[in-house]
């Protein structure tokens, strides 16, 4: 695995996920013991936290760039932070120093297998998940884990640290909904999946010390789905010093979108407002920042549209470009209709933009409609034709608000104050 920032953003594929050469691993027993004979835990510092991520760099999603930005920023707190994630190719497995946002962080990479029907995920064989958790738990002897997810990974680590009365911090990034595409079985076993999926995870959560997600949307669905209580809305927060906004007066006519492009993005709504739009506003173009399974369907789409002269498909893209398209747009527009909070979205907030996105699961958290944009019903290409206009043909006073109202609004986004949450909750104290 190279050295040097892997992925750009949630939701907002950047570089490349092909395969590379890995450093050489370090073997367990180089990795120093965290508990020294008579030392009591609770009052040692730093902690050593281990992090279960079924996806992780060079994964382009936003519960990899969460693992991402969570394990580089409690690594800048000066604490030992292992993750736990498949490896790039079955065979480049082991464990590596990898250098993760500046921080070099120790990677444990278990064999990795590609599922076929994606177009980049990998997964650990379920069976061998205690096993390869055994192995981790001895080696690191952690003060706490904290999972990612209660798919493999997560969930064979929360069952092993829980046997060991090692507390277990559970984040959800996951609808189950969003993954049955990918299944390859039939429509009609799909819910019996679904429902199987969502049973497991109760099973896991419960042995959880405490259970968080992005929003409070978020947490609302996840009690409700499973009928578990107390789920703590925690932000996935962003670092907005790495953002910088142009507020100077210009023509508007450059309408963005960046995220994965797959079937519950819905981007080909966005496609069909570009076209409606197209012929009162001559100018107007669409860029589309990400990679995905729908790409070649959006193109021919566009193509169908009559639009493909005005919009770019510009694939994944390194850090830099992606602060540049950012930069050089006037409206991000979202038609997802499964976000469970979007840091492209925050991104898009701390680069000063308005925001036009579905009115669904937590996009209302980050958008209030005629504040720092609109919302619009999924779905409805008018609606969104609509509220794009609004914002691309506002008053330059009008606009300079929205702006403001978003920068303002992503304020509460801080990575910092989620880094200070999830410290207390690895410590077990009490959150003010």
């Amino acid at each position: 695995m190279p050295s040097g920032k892997l992925t750009g953003t949630a939701g907002a594929p950047v570089g490349d996920a092909a395969e590379s050469k890995q450093p050489p691993p370090v073997t367990p027993t180089a990795i120093p013991p965290a508990h020294p004979e008579g030392e009591p835990r609770a009052t040692r510092e730093p902690l050593t936290i281990v992090i279960a991520a079924d996806t992780f760099a060079p994964d382009v999603n936003g519960a990899a760039r969460f693992a991402e930005r969570l394990a580089a920023g409690l690594a800048g707190r000066g604490h030992h932070v292992h993750v736990v994630t498949p490896s790039v190719g079955h065979r480049n497995h082991g464990v590596f120093t990898e250098n993760i946002e500046g921080q070099d962080i120790t990677v444990h990479r278990l064999p990795g297998v590609r599922w076929p029907p994606h177009d980049w995920l990998r997964f650990v064989w379920p069976w061998r998940s205690k096993h390869y958790a055994r192995k981790v738990l001895d080696a690191v002897q952690p003060d706490v884990v904290h999972s990612q997810s209660h798919i493999v990974i997560g969930r064979g680590l929360t069952r092993i640290a829980h046997q060991r009365g090692i507390p277990v911090i559970a984040t959800n990034h996951v609808m189950a909904e969003n993954i049955i595409d990918f299944t390859t079985l039939p429509p009609v076993l799909d819910k019996i999946v679904v429902k199987l999926a969502w049973d497991d995870a109760k099973r896991t959560f419960d042995m959880s010390r405490a259970v968080t997600t992005p929003t409070r949307k978020a947490a609302e669905f996840l009690e409700d789905t499973i009928d578990i209580t107390g789920v703590i809305p925690i932000s996935c927060g962003i670092d907005k010093r790495n953002y910088t906004p142009d507020l100077t007066p210009r023509e508007h006519h450059r309408v963005l979108f960046v995220g994965r492009l797959t079937t519950e993005k819905h981007v080909e709504v966005t496609l069909a407002a570009i076209a409606k739009l197209a012929p009162e506003l001559p100018n107007i173009t669409f860029d589309i920042v990400g990679g995905g399974d729908q790409r070649r369907n959006l193109e021919q789409t566009a193509q169908r549209l009559g639009v493909s002269d005005r919009v770019t498909f510009h694939g994944r893209v390194d850090e830099q470009q992606l602060r540049a398209s950012y930069g050089t747009a006037d409206v991000f527009a979202i038609a997802s209709i499964a976000e469970l909070q979007s840091i492209a979205t925050m991104e898009a907030m701390a680069s000063g933009l308005p925001i036009v996105a579905a009115n669904a699961v937590a996009l209302p958290h980050l958008v209030q409609d005629g504040v720092n944009g609109y919302l619009f019903e999924p779905g409805d290409v008018d609606d969104l034709a609509d509220k794009l206009r609004r914002v691309l043909t506002a008053s330059p006073e009008e606009y300079l608000r929205m702006q403001q109202a978003s920068l303002d609004g992503v304020e509460i986004h801080d990575i910092e104050k989620t880094l200070d949450t999830f410290e207390k909750l690895y410590r077990g104290e009490p959150l003010s």
